[in-house]
């Protein structure tokens, strides 16, 4: 039988109620300790094909009401722990710190000595140990195309970094093949599936795939290898059965529905499971499986070892799209193929005029991201809305690109993309949040206001007991921000505009503290 975190079993033996004395949770409790889970590998074809014939998963129901995230404390946010750590959008990070990332302060030292190698491939690559032995992994841009893969691996890194991921400490690094040595009786696996010493020779003929820099060194993007002992991937839907934390199915967290919002911003249209990674963690006494984003290589205009495809944003393949094709013998023109790309080899394929985050979609359907919902929606649109210019030009200056028309280029999408992203989703919820009791009135921020969007104010606040117990509300007890005075250790919010009738926010106090927040549409 599979063991439940104690706060789920303790919740399962108290009587039923909607809050608990010590919500609403920001951190997750402590976890169950993970024991021995096995390594595995996925198979990257049999990912494709499954998800793109039957897309595994439970789906939201076509009636009823809605299958909400279930991985979420009384105020609609994942708490903190192995999954997801709220950053940017609670707490403002300084420019300093968004050009940090994970790390962003230990780069690797020379000399390097590799230890592993690929021996096939368009993008070359190779694992080194620094002076300090520690491992990083070090990959190349694409001959045609200096700069792209580099830059678009370490930008994005540091927006999902502050969007409040997992992600590796990377950085854009420089080497001349003197600063190289070659680790005693290396082998490796060449094109034809042979193993063979690694030498001298094969470095070269290695780094002759990448761009070589006016001095004679290389550009390239070193990753510390991450934390604990790595498990293989995560699915993006299920759960992980030797993990005895792994409660909420991945279709059903907000973290990974929401990424859906984030992807489409950056262009992160690769959700493979292959770019993630669980690593097996042990912190103060407790072993637990954490869990990461990988690989963005093929973000923000880069497919890695090219230019991404014009075609980005959708499916590889859907029946509807190849039948349409076929009846209008091709002449029906998808909505990604009027995109217009400026040539700027640093950066590929990246636009922000034709781009909509409602049609965006990775290459083939993912679970979590089908699932999403208004209220996921809206939970990651405020994060990419707080993003000020100044912040995005900060992030973009970490990919070091030398063609100032392409760093500002890239920066003004972003900028017009982010935009588009709060049209989208503000006006599927009402756009307002930060709620709390100042002086006895319930005030919150108008974030459509705050960003200069079409907002749907005034809006009107009628108060009413709560019985926790029962989990419904009472009486009406008042109308206004001001909180009526009596009406039991729980009074509920309701938050409505005329402008949106079927559009509610749901906000419950005790004790002047607001402990719970729902949204409906």
């Amino acid at each position: 039988m599979k063991r439940l975190p104690l706060a789920l079993l303790f919740a399962t033996l108290l009587p039923a109620q909607k809050f608990y004395p010590d919500d609403p949770l920001l951190v997750e409790p402590p976890p169950l300790d993970a024991g021995k889970p096995a390594r595995r590998k996925l198979s990257d074809w049999y990912d494709l094909f499954w998800h793109i014939l039957a897309t595994p998963g439970e789906k939201q129901p076509r009636a009823g009401p809605p299958v909400r995230a279930r991985n979420v404390n009384t105020l609609g946010d994942p708490m903190d722990g192995a999954w997801y750590v709220r950053r940017h959008y609670w707490r403002r990070m300084t420019i300093e710190e968004l050009q940090r990332g994970a790390g962003g302060t230990a780069p690797p030292e020379f000399p390097w000595t590799v230890v592993a190698a690929k021996g096939e491939g368009i993008t070359p690559g190779f694992t080194i140990l620094d002076a300090k032995k520690r491992r990083f992994f070090v990959k190349l841009d694409p001959k045609s195309n200096p700069e792209m893969m580099t830059a678009a691996e370490v930008i994005s890194d540091r927006f999902f970094h502050a969007l409040g991921y997992h992600v590796a400490d990377e950085y854009i690094v420089e080497f001349h093949p003197a600063d190289l040595v070659i680790q005693d009786r290396l082998t490796f696996i060449n094109q034809h599936g042979q193993k063979r010493p690694f030498t001298r020779r094969n470095l070269t003929e290695l780094l002759v795939k990448a761009p070589r820099l006016h001095d004679g060194r290389y550009r390239a993007v070193a990753s510390l290898a991450l934390e604990g002992q790595p498990l293989g991937p995560f699915r993006w839907f299920g759960t992980r059965a030797d993990d005895p934390n792994d409660t909420a199915p991945h279709e059903h967290r907000r973290e990974l529905r929401g990424a859906h919002v984030f992807f489409a911003w950056l262009g992160h249209d690769d959700s493979r499971a292959i770019n993630t990674l669980d690593t097996l963690v042990t912190r103060e006494g407790r072993t637990f499986i954490r869990h990461h984003l990988l690989d963005f290589g093929s973000t923000l205009g880069s497919g890695s070892d090219r230019p991404n495809s014009p075609r980005s944003g959708a499916y590889l393949f859907t029946w509807r799209d190849s039948a349409i094709q076929m009846a209008t013998l091709g002449l029906a023109v998808p909505y990604w193929a009027k995109a217009r790309y400026p040539r700027y080899p640093s950066i590929g394929l990246f636009e922000s005029k034709v781009f909509d985050p409602e049609k965006w979609v990775p290459e083939y359907p993912n679970p979590a991201m089908l699932n999403r919902l208004p209220d996921d929606e809206f939970w990651a649109a405020k994060q990419v809305m707080h993003f000020t210019d100044e912040e995005i030009r900060a992030i973009v200056d970490t990919g070091r690109l030398s063609d100032p028309e392409a760093r500002d280029y890239l920066v003004r999408c972003l900028i017009e993309r982010r935009d588009k992203i709060g049209r989208a989703y503000f006006r599927k919820v009402l756009p307002i949040d930060r709620f709390e009791l100042r002086s006895g009135e319930l005030v919150f921020e108008d974030l459509a206001q705050k960003h200069g969007l079409p907002s749907p104010a005034p809006y009107e606040i009628v108060w009413r007991e709560f019985d926790n117990q029962l989990m419904q509300a009472g009486a009406v007890l008042g109308r206004g921000a001001k909180a009526p005075a009596g009406g039991g250790p729980y009074i509920e919010a309701e938050i409505s505009a005329p402008a949106r009738p079927s559009q509610k926010v749901y906000v419950w106090v005790r004790g002047g503290q607001v402990v719970g927040i729902e949204r409906t549409w």
